[in-house]
């Protein structure tokens, strides 16, 4: 049974399996050009193994943490590899940190060593490094920063013999604090145990519940940060456990060649990505003619074949969405290519998801049903969503006041509001903090409002905003397909799309101003978190002296 620890497996125990059973099956590519550098489980093992003795000649104790502040390369994967192998907790971090906030969640967490690798810039950074913390620097990626500090990774490589005892952790013991992305203030570690994604795979390999172990050859693209719970547990996890093969994506340019050439039989993606990717087939096929070619027999089959290897997805088996919620239209799009995408809904404090919707009969405005083991249920005061299940975090690093806030009784209080329906499927309305009163004296809840909006190819993302104003606007950045748009028919197209929403909403609902930002948001200028979701408490920072100013002026559309 599930419940006896004899059972479980940590991860880095999985992990020899395939080292000692497939030692020359490819585990990581890394692309350079157009060429793929690859290791096999015993070389990537043996170098894994050489970076923990080296670990262990630094002193460190088991239970000592370490972190990793780099893109998503096969470096990390080693340097997570290695960590394990002495004993230590890992501690990642966003690639994306600026200094400050850098020194903030370094001296959050107690670190000893830093593994620091792949970005995009180095700069100040170093002063975000204490003194005493040790950094190990990876070999220099092509077209990313130099990092002028550290001991190299390939010194100590060469200097350490591997480490040949395979450390096997408690399975009760601490594996990772990761540090939530702080949407909403300072970011929180969350501890999660070795038990947390060992009980997590039994349940699928139990239940098939996903279907991750029916796919026959398990290949995946890594590019959202490794640091982030969807991709450290969707991505990361399930190839160890599973005995399959990681690809990296070089760089943003090379990204949709990086698919192709990797042919992922499962992959994950915000839906921001999904958007793309369905706006960059719509741009060059419009939807109208799409239609028509899926619904003729003679040419369904073939351009249903022909993109889905455009795309990269010729071999999917699972392909995933989270991290935020997936507009019913972008997954009724991808229904008409043959591509189910299995939301999944959750967050870093219960290790990722715990709902999916693996079938195509979950309704598409929704993001499943609770996992095997799971329990989700709704606070009947406030509408806000609860969790439980045999996997949720041992509490938050050094904050047992936040940890008593949030985990009450076993269950985890997420923030997000939403309701269920009488088959069990979890809807998400938006955040609890979401909701905004109007000078009216009425409050919205932003998320159904803007997921109306993105129906429209013009527009890429919107947030909803209007606190102490007397009706909600809406700040919008542009698509590549609206940016490219004759601007009389953008306005009409989004005017039209405006009316129709504002026909079928409460009056206090109404949209009143579209504000058309001038400079796009991203994770550099905070806008965004490393996930691609808008940071709304940066956008009422930002704008928010400006709100009435553009609820009053005569257009309806304003570009900013």
């Amino acid at each position: 049974m599930t419940d006896h620890n004899e059972a479980l497996e940590s991860l880095i125990e999985k992990f020899y399996h395939w080292e000692q059973t497939q030692p020359d099956k490819v585990f990581l590519r890394q692309p350079k050009g157009d060429q793929w550098y690859t290791l096999t489980y015993a070389q990537a093992g043996q170098e894994a193994r050489k970076m923990a003795a080296a670990l262990v000649a630094k002193g460190l104790e088991p239970g000592d943490h370490v972190g990793i502040y780099s893109k998503n390369c096969y470096h990390w994967i080693l340097s997570d590899l290695a960590i394990m192998m002495g004993g230590y907790v890992s501690v990642p971090y966003y690639a994306s940190l600026p200094k400050d906030q850098l020194q903030e969640v370094i001296h959050l967490s107690d670190i000893k060593v830093l593994f620091v690798g792949k970005l995009d810039h180095w700069g100040d950074r170093e002063q975000g490094i204490p003194e005493h913390v040790e950094v190990i620097k990876y070999p220099h990626y092509d077209g990313n920063a130099e990092v002028t500090i550290g001991e190299n990774w390939n010194d100590l490589i060469d200097t350490y013999p591997p480490k040949l005892e395979n450390y096997k952790p408690d399975i009760d013991s601490l594996w990772t604090i990761k540090f939530t992305s702080g949407t909403t203030g300072t970011p929180k570690g969350v501890m999660l145990s070795h038990r947390a994604p060992a009980t997590m795979m039994i349940k699928e390999k139990e239940t098939n519940w996903v279907g991750l172990y029916k796919v026959p050859e398990v290949r995946c693209l890594s590019y959202l940060p490794l640091n982030h719970v969807g991709e450290r547990i969707g991505m990361q996890l399930v190839v160890i456990t599973l005995g399959g093969s990681i690809s990296f994506a070089e760089s943003l340019d090379t990204f949709v060649q990086n698919i192709r050439e990797t042919q992922p039989t499962i992959f994950f993606a915000v839906p921001r990505i999904w958007t793309k990717f369905y706006l960059g087939i719509i741009s060059k096929l419009p939807m109208e003619k799409l239609d028509y070619l899926l619904s003729n027999p003679e040419t369904a089959v073939k351009i249903k074949k022909d993109l889905r290897a455009s795309l990269g997805f010729s071999d999917i088996q699972v392909p995933a969405t989270g991290a935020a919620i997936t507009p019913a239209f972008i997954k009724d799009f991808y229904k008409k290519l043959d591509i189910h995408l299995i939301e999944a809904y959750g967050m870093t404090e219960v290790c990722g998801a715990i709902t999916h919707s693996p079938t195509p009969e979950a309704p598409q405005d929704s993001v499943g049903k609770p996992r095997p083991g799971a329990e989700v249920k709704i606070d009947p005061t406030t509408g806000e969503i609860l969790l439980k299940s045999p996997y949720v975090m041992m509490g938050y690093y050094k904050n047992p006041e936040k940890t008593a806030e949030v985990l009450v009784d076993g269950w985890i209080h997420s923030g997000d509001r939403g309701t269920i329906d009488k088959d069990g499927y979890l809807k998400i309305t938006g955040r609890v903090t979401d909701a905004f009163k109007t000078s009216k004296g009425s409050y919205v809840i932003p998320n159904p409002l803007e997921e109306a909006l993105t129906k429209n190819k013009n527009i890429e993302q919107v947030c909803i905003v209007g606190l102490g104003i007397p009706q909600p606007i809406a700040l919008i950045n542009l698509s590549e397909v609206g940016k490219a748009a004759d601007k009389d028919e953008l306005t009409s197209s989004l005017l039209t799309t405006t009316e129709q929403l504002n026909e079928q909403r409460a009056p206090f609902e109404r949209i009143s101003t579209l504000v058309i930002q001038h400079e796009s948001w991203s994770v550099e200028n905070q806008c965004l978190t490393p996930t691609l979701k808008v940071k709304r408490r940066k956008l009422n920072d930002l704008f928010g002296s400006k709100f009435l100013e553009w609820h009053q002026v005569d257009e309806k559309v304003v570009w900013s």
